[in-house]
C-alpha cells in the first residue's frame, strides 16, 4: 500500500499535469526550469529570522513564514528571548522558537510580527528585544515588520522620518511616538525597511520580499503554491471601507479574544 507521502506527491503531480501539461502540449513547449532567480545574499541561500514573543498575533508570523520558507535554499529560524514555546495573543496557540536572541547575530531578512496591546507593549518595553532588533538591523539586507510589529521597529529607533505603515488603529501612535511618516498601502518599502499593514498584509509583503530574494517568477509561483488569491465575502477589510461602527466592533472583538 502506498505511503501517505507518496500518495500526496502523486496527487500534486496529477494536479500539476492537469493544469500545466495541457498548456505546454498545446504550445509544444517543454516544461520550463525555474527562472528569474537572483543570487542570494548567502552562499547557501538567504537566512531569515522571525522574531517571536509572548502575545504575538499568529498570522503575522505564520503568514509570511508560509511564503518565505519556500524561497529556494532559504533557511528560516524563529527567535525569542529564550528558545521554546510561546503563546499567541489568544492564548490558544503555541509557536516554537528555535533559538534564543543571543544565539542569532545575523540574518539577511529580519521579520518582526505584531501583537495586541499586551504583547506589543511588553515587547516595546523589553530592552533585550529592542536592542537585538537594532543590532540585527545593522547587518540585514531587509528588515521587515507586520502590523504592530512596526512599533517595535519604532522603539528600536529605526523609523524616524521613514515612510511606513502599520495596523490601521496604530497609525497615529506610530507617527506621534516614533516619528514615522504614515504611508498608505498593504506594504511600504523604504530603503531596506519594509512594513506591512495589519495581519494578512504580511502575506503580500512576504511575496514582495520573495521577489526581491529570488525574482518575480519565483514569487509568482509561490503565490500559486500557497493559492493566495483573496476573494473575501465582504468588502470591509480596511477602516476606510468598514466605517466607524465596524472599526469599533473589530477592536472589541480583538480585545475580547486576547488573554
Amino acid at each position: 500500500m502506498a505511503s501517505t507521502g507518496s500518495r500526496r506527491r502523486a496527487v500534486l503531480r496529477a494536479a500539476a499535469a492537469g493544469a500545466v501539461g495541457a498548456g505546454l502540449a498545446a504550445t509544444g513547449a517543454a516544461a520550463p526550469a525555474v527562472a528569474g532567480r537572483r543570487e542570494s545574499t548567502r552562499a547557501g541561500g538567504p537566512r531569515i529570522a522571525i522574531l517571536l514573543y509572548d502575545g504575538l498575533t499568529a498570522l503575522d508570523a505564520v503568514g509570511p513564514y508560509e511564503v518565505l520558507c519556500r524561497v529556494p535554499d532559504a533557511e528560516v529560524v524563529t527567535v525569542a528571548k529564550r528558545a521554546g514555546q510561546l503563546r499567541t495573543d489568544t492564548g490558544m496557540l503555541g509557536l516554537m522558537a528555535d533559538r534564543a536572541l543571543h544565539q542569532v547575530r545575523h540574518a539577511d531578512v529580519l521579520l518582526v510580527p505584531g501583537a495586541g496591546n499586551r504583547g506589543v507593549i511588553a515587547a516595546m518595553d523589553d530592552a533585550e528585544i529592542v536592542d537585538w532588533v537594532g543590532r540585527m538591523h545593522r547587518r540585514t539586507t531587509w528588515t521587515a515588520a507586520v502590523c504592530t510589529g512596526t512599533l517595535i521597529l519604532g522603539a528600536a529607533g529605526l523609523l524616524r522620518g521613514v515612510p511606513a505603515t502599520t495596523y490601521w488603529a496604530s497609525r497615529s501612535y506610530l507617527e506621534a511616538t516614533f516619528g514615522a511618516v504614515i504611508t498608505p498601502g498593504r506594504f511600504v518599502e523604504s530603503g531596506k525597511i519594509v512594513t506591512a499593514a495589519g495581519v494578512s498584509a504580511g502575506i503580500d509583503m512576504a511575496l514582495h520580499l520573495a521577489a526581491k530574494l529570488a525574482g518575480d517568477r519565483v514569487a509568482q509561483a509561490l503565490q500559486l503554491a500557497v493559492e493566495y488569491d483573496p476573494d473575501p465575502p465582504f468588502d470591509t477589510g480596511s477602516p476606510e471601507k468598514a466605517g466607524p461602527e465596524l472599526q469599533q466592533l473589530a477592536l472589541e472583538l480583538l480585545e475580547a479574544a486576547a488573554r
